[in-house]
């Protein structure tokens, strides 16, 4: 199956050092990939010459003269800059001439586009961003949201549940995903007047709801969806990715400082968290796609390296293929009575 895929070239911290790398990477890994290279063409050519002629007929420039910057206001930049690479991939995508999009850029203005450019799965208020973490018993958990909101209703949290089970049923295959809620505290009453109220509508919904999760327990395997606000999820993410590289750091200086016994026990455990690093490494999973956007938008790691942009649009490119998007909306909008058991519908669940 043939896929088309615009990339935000202008976005993230590298611009074109990255993306386009990441993207001619991704033709090669893909034989049905093709790309829509969106931004200043004189800025995105330089990096093309690597390629040659042998993927010029997989990839097409899409000019954008302008650039949403990482400091700008969100909505107010994506109304004012049409011609931003973020807007123009976002128009690219509501057009049709582009099955999903891809960018590293400001994760606001994208938020915004994105409403604004492709709308809302009905019954969905606001997107969420997942990203898989590994867990004790290797079948990982879905966290969500990771950044897309800092600030959501309870109703939405409820709706982060019932996106992440889907998408825990249709892309990793988990039959009645368990789905918890990221507290202070395993107590019904712990935690702030919305978590208490998010912990009421799981509770009250039909998913299987295994009640508030701490911090401390998210490797342990006691459920496969977790639900918190974006900006405790990306403070639990990118706190992770520290924590790993940290230990890293440590263990290499003791292993420069030890014996040869100690040097072979760490040398194990070195490899150990090396493969963990991989398993919550941003430039591993490449992106995250916006659950609750009537498209396929992924976001990367605004550090994103060529690797991760890579990753990035292969992973845009499967969600595309696994019809991630119109199997969510079918089952938020189709009337429940007709549903398989499992989660209810938004719309079902808001009614009661």
């Amino acid at each position: 199956m043939a896929v088309r895929v615009a990339v935000d070239a202008m976005g993230g911290d590298h611009g074109p050092t990255a993306t386009v790398p990441g993207v001619l990477a991704a033709l090669e890994a893909e034989p049905e990939l093709e790309a829509l290279l969106v931004g200043r063409p004189e800025d995105i050519r330089p990096h093309l010459a690597a390629a040659g002629s042998r993927l010029e007929r997989r990839y097409t420039l899409v000019p954008a003269t302008q650039v949403i910057g990482p400091e700008e206001a969100p909505t107010q930049a994506v109304r004012e800059k049409a011609d931003s690479s973020i807007v123009v991939a976002l128009e690219l995508c509501r057009q049709g001439q582009a099955d999903g999009m891809v960018s590293a850029g400001n994760t606001g203005a994208l938020t915004a586009g994105s409403f604004l450019k492709l709308g809302r799965i009905p019954g969905v208020s606001r997107p969420a961003m997942p990203v898989v973490l590994p867990t004790v018993d290797r079948r990982g958990l879905i966290l969500l949201d990771v950044g897309a909101h800092t600030d959501p209703s309870a109703r939405s949290l409820l709706e982060y549940g019932l996106m992440g089970a889907l998408y825990a049923e249709l892309v990793r295959d988990i039959g009645r995903p368990r789905v918890a809620l990221l507290n202070i505290g395993t107590e019904e009453r712990k935690g702030t007047s919305v978590s208490r109220e998010a912990f009421s509508l799981l509770q009250a919904s039909s998913l299987n709801f295994v009640g508030n999760i701490e911090g401390r327990d998210l490797f342990g395997g006691r459920a496969d969806v977790v639900v918190t606000d974006g900006f405790v999820g990306n403070v639990v993410i990118k706190t992770l990715e520290g924590f790993a590289w940290g230990i890293s750091q440590v263990m290499g200086h003791d292993l420069r400082h030890s014996g040869l016994l100690t040097l072979l026990g760490a040398a194990l455990a070195a490899k150990t968290l090396r493969g963990l690093r991989r398993r919550i490494d941003y430039t591993e999973y490449g992106g995250v796609p916006f659950l609750g956007v009537n498209g396929v938008c992924v976001k990367c790691h605004g550090s994103s390296s060529a690797k991760a942009m890579c990753n990035g649009v292969l992973a845009a490119a499967r969600i595309i293929r696994q019809g991630v998007v119109p199997s969510i909306a079918r089952s938020v909008t189709e009337d429940p009575a007709s549903q398989p058991a499992g989660p209810k519908t938004l719309e079902a669940t808001a009614r009661g």
